[in-house]
This record gives structure tokens, sequence and C-alpha cells, in this order.
């Protein structure tokens, strides 16, 4: 059996960076750029690339690589749409209350500012450019803005964290890449899907569903001929104990492919190979005549090449049932179409992986037949010209370089797949990119085999000792360095605005605020409930030590796979909104599971004797904190 392993001399010093990167927010101050998204004009002489940590946005000439402006911004952009006249792009910026900025690109001004909920990103225009599509990560809805006026005509509710969005040809559905799983993470099948939204009823009107695993889709894009999609995604084997990274067994990526006209997935196809894991797959784009699938991979530094048509005859090719007279073969494993998502052979000969000079690679666009990679942390673009052989990425630097911190370095290790044994994974590959969640179950060897436990957020772990459910990790520092040498599990960050009325802080009121006496006592009521002596709540989770006494307590939570072990470490709420399943195994889906349906007994919270709204109160003020 093998693990993961860094590919660096000093595996503490490397836990001490990690830590590092997690004591802080993103490095705004040191002069990072981060570009992440791209948008192309229609003529292809210019690129937009969002500057995520400079809040701006750069205009950058596509035949020289040269940045032509720089447009600033209120917030953080989180995405690009350009309309067809070019003269026109739809920014959205990151924060509590969402902004979404129309830039005149004539002028390279701010015109228009449209206010929106929490994390607006990926804006997607309709096909008449009469209305932008933009998900509400942390919402769970799609907001359709009418691009004359700038005004939301409707909100669409979808499942948790819409990440990315795509629109078919023909205006009549948006296709919805949703991050995470919703649910238990104890479930049968645990599996983030993309919703398809019909755009005449405004609602959603099919589920499609991923295999089992699949967690933390990325990008969706359909093809010019609008007969496909594809999305992207980690293909997670969480059903399995971690005795071993070797052929996926933890963690794999992959491609899933979507028939448009029927809106019926095709298949997954995995983004490895058979000894060498493509982790953490992150953009998508199609070459213009739909032949060739891109698609980046944030963790490995690389980009995969596909031949679509190839792709398609060999899926074709195979049958729905297994055969009982199945012929050897060497280059695919797949003896059916069900076989397809274990194999990770099936792209052989219908792909090239390209190594490219960037770190971190994300968004990706086509200028006629070269692809243009946004390189999020060496502050780069990477230029590939598909009709030069062989194929040799360019790189082209949007800034001077500055000086790499500790902590971006940290915030790089984090992210970065290169360092672990053949590449399958990074930390981020179950925590995401922010180090929060998976929203899997995971059986970890260090608390012996057999009990798997839910992926935990890793804000404030340095902050709150002990770390792991079970307290095995008596600090998040024994925890980053255990997890380096191991499976790479570091720990720790600042809390994200939470998107609700932020309660915490109308019980004891900004002064920057002018909140009405109605809702300061409304406030002050929902504090009261959670502080009340009778209910308990505070006994454990204390305000003073970021909402948690840091020991194990039994509280009535023990299953099946637990064994003896009923005492689990007591979770920080902060930023309890977002980290969802809830307990050690993940088995409620909402908070409101966690203190009635997995509270039978009252073990965490005297819940039972509380009035509706008192409950209601109780709810609110922990989604809050």
């Amino acid at each position: 059996m093998k693990t993961c392993f860094l590919r660096l001399p000093h595996v503490a010093a490397t836990g001490l960076v990690l830590s590092a990167w997690l004591l802080t927010a993103h490095a705004v101050a040191a002069g990072y750029l981060s570009p992440a998204a791209l948008a192309v004009a229609p003529d292809g002489s210019r690129l937009y690339v969002t500057a995520a940590t400079a809040n701006a946005i750069l205009q950058v000439d596509a035949g020289t690589g040269e940045v032509q402006r720089r447009i600033n911004l209120p917030a953080p952009p989180t995405g690009l749409a350009l309309n067809r006249a070019g003269d026109q792009l739809f920014v959205t910026c990151a924060r509590p209350q969402g902004i979404l900025c129309m830039v005149d690109t004539t002028s390279g001004e701010v015109a228009r500012r449209t206010p929106l909920a929490h994390t607006p990103v990926a804006p997607v225009l309709s096909p008449d450019g009469l209305h932008l599509y933009v998900c509400s990560r942390f919402r769970s809805r799609v907001m359709v803005v009418e691009t004359a006026t700038g005004k939301v005509v409707s909100r669409i509710p979808v499942e948790r964290e819409p990440i990315s969005a795509a629109v078919t040809p023909d205006g009549k559905h948006l296709l919805v890449a949703h991050h995470l799983p919703s649910g238990a993470a104890s479930a049968n099948r645990v599996a983030a899907n993309v919703s398809v939204i019909d755009l005449a009823e405004g609602r959603v009107v099919k589920s499609l569903m991923l295999p089992n695993g699949s967690t933390t889709l990325r990008d969706i894009r359909v093809s010019p001929d609008g007969r496909l999609a594809a999305v992207v995604h980690t293909l997670a084997r969480y059903q399995l104990p971690t005795t071993q990274l070797e052929r996926g067994w933890m963690n794999t990526s992959a491609v899933t492919l979507i028939d448009v006209p029927t809106l019926e997935v095709i298949n997954s196809v995995l983004l490895d190979s058979v000894d060498y894991g493509a982790a953490n797959p992150w953009g998508v784009a199609w070459t213009a005549d739909s032949s060739r699938l891109l698609v980046t991979h944030a963790g490995t530094r690389e980009l995969s090449l596909i031949d679509i048509p190839g792709l398609l005859e060999k899926l074709a090719r195979l049958p729905k049932e297994r055969p009982t007279d199945r012929t050897p073969t060497y280059i695919s494993a797949s003896a059916s179409v069900a076989d397809v998502p274990n194999d990770l052979a099936f792209l052989v000969n219908l792909r090239e992986r390209i190594k490219l000079p960037g770190i971190g690679p994300r968004a990706v666009a086509m200028v006629a037949n070269r692809a243009f990679i946004a390189e999020h942390f060496s502050d780069t673009l990477d230029v590939l010209d598909l009709d030069q052989q062989p194929l040799r990425p360019k790189t082209l630097a949007l800034g001077p370089a500055p000086e790499l911190t500790a902590e971006r370095w940290g915030e790089q290790l984090f992210n970065d797949a290169t360092i672990c044994f053949q590449q399958w994974q990074s930390c981020a590959s179950c925590h995401s990119e922010d180090a929060r969640i998976d929203g899997l179950n995971w059986d970890l060897m260090n608390d012996d085999l057999g009990n798997p436990k839910n992926s935990k957020s890793l804000l404030l772990a340095l902050a709150t000792p002990p770390a792991m459910s079970l307290g095995v990790r008596d600090s998040g520092e024994a925890a980053v360095r255990a997890g380096i040498r191991h499976i790479l599990l570091p720990c720790v960050l600042k809390p994200r605005p939470k998107p609700w009325t932020p309660i915490s802080r109308v019980c004891n009121p900004c002064p920057a605020l002018i909140w009405s006496g109605a809702v300061i006592r409304r406030g002050r009521a929902r504090r009261e409930v959670f502080n009340d002596e009778l209910v308990g709540c505070a006994f454990c989770h204390p305000a003073e030590s970021h909402f948690t006494d840091m020991k194990s307590h039994d509280v009535g939570t023990q299953g099946l796979l637990d064994r003896e072990q009923k005492e689990f470490d007591t979770p920080t709420l902060v930023e309890v909104w977002r980290t969802g399943p809830y307990l050690h195994d993940g088995s409620a889906a909402a908070l409101r599971d966690v203190l009635v349906g997995r509270n039978l007994e009252d073990q965490h919270g005297q819940v039972s004797d509380l009035s509706p709204s008192e409950l209601e109160d109780l709810l609110a003020y922990v989604s809050s904190l």
C-alpha cells in the first residue's frame, strides 16, 4: 500500500507555510492579481481577465499579450460575460451584498451597478442578449437580470451552491452546475448534480444525476454546435477506506458529457491516467468546430485536449450490459457503459496532456485556434496554439512578479497536486480551493478503519484544537503536518460574510449601521434562545472561544459504524451556514436536522420544549454566526 508524500525536503516547514496561509485571507496587500475568469471580444482582438485579489479587470491584447487597460471594481470579480457587440462587459463581484457591474468597454468605466444576493458568480447572457443569468452561490438561486435596465426580474430556486451555468443555443434551457452535493453525507448516493432550468417557465424541470461521489463541480460549457455540454468535477471514491492512492483509490477527476437535445447524461469519463492523476479539473472550453474539448487541471498544472468525435464513437460502441464472452483489451477496461466512470484508460489515444508553464490554471478560452489559460498563482496567461506541432504553450506576464509570501506559497501548496504521490489529489480535493468541505464522509486511517467521518471545514481549525472528529490530533498544526505526510489534510482561514442578516451584529450593533428597534429586539431575542441555560447551546459552544469549548462530548449521535466511540469533537459554529451536511457522520443534511431529527433526546440542545417561533429564532441565530 502506498500513500501520498511531498517531493519537498522539509515536511514540517511546509506545514508551517500552509498554516500561515490558513491563518490569513487572500493576499490582497501583497499586490497579487490572481487571474481566474476570461471573456473574449467578438472579433477576437482582446481578452478580459478577472484579477480577483486586485479588485480589477485587465484588458489584454490577444495578439501581443500586452495589458492595455486596468478597470477597477468595487469588490473581487468572480465572473464575466461580454455582449455580442463587445461594448458591454457584465462583471459579478463577490461580497455579502453582491454587485453586478456593467462596464462600458469603450470608456473602461463602470456604467451601472446592480445589487445582487450573496456571492454572485458565473454570469451568462441569453442568446438574444436581453437577459443575464447569474448564479447566487450561497443563496442557491439563479437571478434573471434585464440587461437594458439592470433590474432583477426573477429569482429561480436551485440546489446547493450553483457555481457555473451555460445556456443552450436556442435559449430554452439553462444548465446549472452545483459545486457540492445536497443532503446528508450518510445517504447511499452522495453527489452534486446539474440542474436544468426551463427559462420560459422560470423553474427547474430536471436534475441530471452524476455518478456517486461527484463533487466540487467547477465549470460547465455547451459546445458551439449545441449538441453537447461538458461539466468537470472530482469523482471521489469515498466509500473505500483511504489505505492507498494508486489507481484513483481516493480521488479521480472526470468530465461528464450531456446530450443537449435530449437533456440526458451520456457518460462520465475519467481524465486521469492509470498511474498519473489529473487532479482538480477546473475550466472547460470547446474549439469553434466542437471537435475538441479543453480542460484545465488546477492541481497538476496541465491542459487536457480531448478528441470528441473519437470519444463519442468509442462510447457508442459499448453495450449497455456487460457481455458474458468479453474479449480482453489492453487499452480500455470498459466492457459496458457502466464501466466507463471507473476506467482510467478510457482516454488512451483520445487525449493529449499538456504541461503548462504557469501555476494554478483555471479558466480557459479560445481565440480562433489559440487557447488562453488564466494562471491564478503565477499572475500569467498561458497561450497554446493548437495548430502548432508539437504543442508548446507560452506564457505572458500580466504584471510584475510580486514577492512570494509565505501565505501565498501556503495557498499555492494547498491547491497543488504535483506534491502528491502520482498527482492524484491536493488538499483542495477534499476541502475545495478555499479550505472548506466536499460534502462527503471519508474513512481515514488516523482513527482506525470502518468508521467514516464527514469532511470538516478547516475554518478556525488552528484556533480551536483538537483537530479531527475524534480529536486524534492535538492541534491544527499537528494535523497539517500529519496530513502532508499521509493524505494532504491541512487547516484554516478567516470566515466569510454570511448571506443572511448578521444577527450576531444586530445584538451588538455596529456604529456604521442603522438598525430599526424591531430588528435589534428580534436579534437579541434570537441570541437569548441560544444563551438560555435551559436550552444549553452556549455550554458547549461559548461565544468567547469561537463557539466551541474545544472538547469532545457524547451527544447521542453514535452510529452503527462508530463501534465504541461515543464522544466527538465539538465543532465551531462560525460559518456553519455553509458547511453542511452536519455531525461527525454527515447524517444531518440541514441545521434543523441537527436540532430536531438527530436530537431525539435533547443531548445537543434542549429544544423539544421550544415553541416553533423559538426554534426558528435559534436556527436564525446559529445561521448568522
